[in-house]
C-alpha cells in the first residue's frame, strides 16, 4: 500500500476533501451540485432547477432545495478531513425555486466544540433572493475523509 500526501495547510486540506469526497457524492452528482468554493469550515455550491425537480405548483421540490443545502453543510463540515455526519437539521422555505433558477449554497460554522457543530446555510437564486435558511448540527465519527492509505 502507498500512502497518500495528506496536506498540512487548511486551505489545501479542505480542497483535498472535496477531491477525495465528490467523486464518491452520486447524490449530489446526479442532481448537478457543483462545489464552487471550499474553506475550512465553509463551502458555496450551486445546483440549477431542472423540469424533473417541479412539484405539482410548478415550483423547485423543497427536498431537492434541502439537498443542496445539505450537500453545502456536508462539505463545510468535512473540510477538516475528519468524518463528519448530520446529527440533525432544519430548514425554512422563503420563496420559491423555479426552472431554470440557478440556486446557491453558502454553508458557514458557526461553532465546532469537541466533536459538535453547527453550520447554517443560506440558499439564494440568481438574483440573490433568499429562498431558504438551513441549520444542520454536525458530529464527527471515526475516520478521516482521505485515506491515510491506499
Amino acid at each position: 500500500m502507498s500512502r497518500v500526501e495528506i496536506p498540512s495547510d487548511p486551505q489545501q486540506l479542505a480542497e483535498a476533501t472535496v477531491r477525495s469526497m465528490y467523486p464518491r457524492d452520486h447524490a449530489s452528482q446526479s442532481l448537478g451540485i457543483e462545489v464552487l468554493e471550499i474553506a475550512p469550515g465553509y463551502a458555496r455550491l450551486a445546483m440549477t432547477v431542472r423540469r424533473d425537480m417541479l412539484n405539482g405548483h410548478a415550483y423547485c421540490h423543497g427536498g431537492f432545495i434541502f439537498t443542496l443545502a445539505d450537500s453545502a453543510f456536508a462539505y463545510a463540515c468535512n473540510s477538516y478531513n475528519h468524518n463528519t455526519v448530520a446529527a440533525g437539521c432544519s430548514i425554512e422555505y422563503l420563496a420559491p425555486g423555479r426552472e431554470g433558477d440557478r440556486l446557491t449554497a453558502e454553508a458557514v460554522e458557526r461553532a465546532l466544540v469537541g466533536r459538535s457543530g453547527v453550520y447554517d446555510v443560506k440558499v439564494t437564486n440568481q438574483e440573490n433572493q433568499v429562498v431558504a435558511l438551513f441549520r444542520g448540527k454536525s458530529m464527527r465519527i471515526k475516520g478521516e475523509v482521505i485515506a491515510g492509505d491506499t
